[in-house]
């Protein structure tokens, strides 16, 4: 039977770059960038899940914008509704990931270098595109 998991991600923006993050070996997708975030609690709006999962993830505080990208992907037996949002940062950007084994802040242009999670790849297209037209 399939489930359905519901996902937030954060676009963190500083200096024209995005932060993305490799998803550790010890974690399903290991060796994928995604957008730092993760599964929405019961009863928890999306917005409270993406500011807990970055402050324990990360260990930074951010407050979250507009909505950038909502989809949902089929994932093995799950769907994923993963909802990825604008975000900006209150605290110094963040050095070290409970989740992940690199960060890194990249350009626009340069996320179609990575390979991403599938989830992340409507964001992904997204975030090009908005690129393309500036």
């Amino acid at each position: 039977m399939e489930s359905l998991i519901f996902v937030v991600g954060a676009v963190v923006l500083v200096d024209g770059r995005i932060l993305v993050c490799r998803r550790a070996s010890h974690k399903s997708n290991a060796g994928l960038w995604e957008f730092p975030g993760g599964k929405i609690s019961e009863g928890e709006a999306p917005s409270d899940a993406l500011v807990r999962e970055i402050r324990e993830e990360l260990g930074v505080h951010i407050r979250v914008g507009e909505l950038l990208d909502r989809s949902q992907t089929l994932v093995e037996e799950s769907t994923v509704d993963l909802a990825v949002y604008w975000a900006t940062l209150l605290s110094d950007p963040p050095v070290a990931s409970t989740d992940h084994d690199e960060l890194r802040w990249v350009l626009p242009k340069e996320l179609k270098e990575l390979t991403w999670t599938k989830p992340d790849l409507p964001a992904v297209w997204k975030l090009q595109h908005l690129d393309s037209c500036n």
